[in-house]
Order: structure tokens, then sequence, then C-alpha cells
């Protein structure tokens, strides 16, 4: 899919960017930063937003200030970003619970939803040690937790689609929104 035809059908569905959705470690960032490159678009995150804006980690706000800090200035700069254009914005794995976040996304953006295998996220998790809601915690567990809290809103996007690789998630990504029936948002993969 070319750029061009790409910015069209975004213009013709009343959207300002493209917003990917998932939980930690499916991919949003990786993902993003292709889509952004192949589309000529910018790409955000919004966790590395809220580093910038705080000069902080994650990791210490949540240390230092709480979850509850934490989200609170995650809704400000996702509010802010989701009403940039031609951008691509990959938004933490939390964001979605709150409500004010959830409506906007469904004005303004176009919402991509990476779901990934849980034996896969665990594999993934793992090696990570920048995820403050897995500290001294069973992956696995804490994986099945959030999906049970979070996955609701996950399947609200326009797009699902089961992340393997980048590529073949673009490749899916491009037919999919080319075919996307605006009668029905949605499509599933």
């Amino acid at each position: 899919m070319k750029s061009s035809e790409f910015r069209s059908i975004l213009k013709k569905l009343g959207k300002n960017n493209i917003a990917i959705m998932g939980h930690m470690g499916s991919g949003k960032s990786v993902v993003g930063r292709m889509f952004a490159n192949k589309f000529g678009f910018q790409h955000i995150d919004s966790d590395q937003k809220i580093i910038q804006l705080t000069n902080k980690s994650i990791n210490n706000i949540f240390e230092e200030k709480g979850e509850k800090f934490f989200r609170n200035i995650e809704k400000k700069v996702v509010l802010n970003l989701i009403e940039k254009k031609n951008i691509v914005l990959s938004l933490g794995g939390g964001s979605i619970l709150n409500i004010s976040i959830r409506n906007k996304l469904k004005k303004k953006s176009f919402t991509l939803f990476l779901d990934v295998d849980f034996k896969e996220l665990e594999k993934r998790l793992k090696r990570s040690h920048k995820r403050p809601l897995l500290k001294n915690m069973d992956i696995n567990e804490k994986i099945k937790e959030l999906d049970t809290e979070r996955r609701k809103y996950y399947l609200l996007a326009d797009i699902i689609i089961q992340n393997t690789t980048p590529i073949d998630t673009f490749k899916k990504f491009a037919r999919a929104f080319s075919n996307f029936n605006e009668k029905t948002n949605s499509y599933k993969n």
C-alpha cells in the first residue's frame, strides 16, 4: 500500500492517525516504527513521551509516585497525542483503561490491536527489566490478569491482527486497511 493511498483512506474515514494498542511486549513500538516509515508518518511512543516530559523512567515514576500518578500523566499525554495528524501512535498497554482515551481514540484514531499468544508474550517479557507491573510477579499470571482487565477494550479496535513478525503484521494490516468496511467499522484477522 502506498503512502498516498493510506492517507486518502485515513482521511475518508475522518481519522487523524493510527493508534496501536496491545499488551506490553506485543510489538507496538517495533510495528509502529515500521508503519510510520512505510507511510511517511511520524512515530510516537506514548511511554517515551512520558519519559521525556518527566525526565524519569516509567519504572521510576511507578516507584516514586505510584501507578495512579503515572496514569494521570499518561491520560494527559495520550489525549494530546491523539489530536495530532499523520502519526503512528504506540500506546502504553494500560492506556485504554481510561474511558476518555477510549472515547477520543474512537473519534480521532484508526485503531489496531496487536494480539500476541501468551506464551510468546511471556518469552518476550522475560528478557525485559523495564516493566513495573511485572516486578516480583509471575509473568504468565500477570499477563492473564492484565488480559482479563484489558482485552474487552483491545477488541474494540478497528483492526485486530495476530502479531507474529513485523513484516507479516504490516502485510496483514495493509490488506485489511484497504478492505476496511466503513459500515461495520471492523476487520478481524
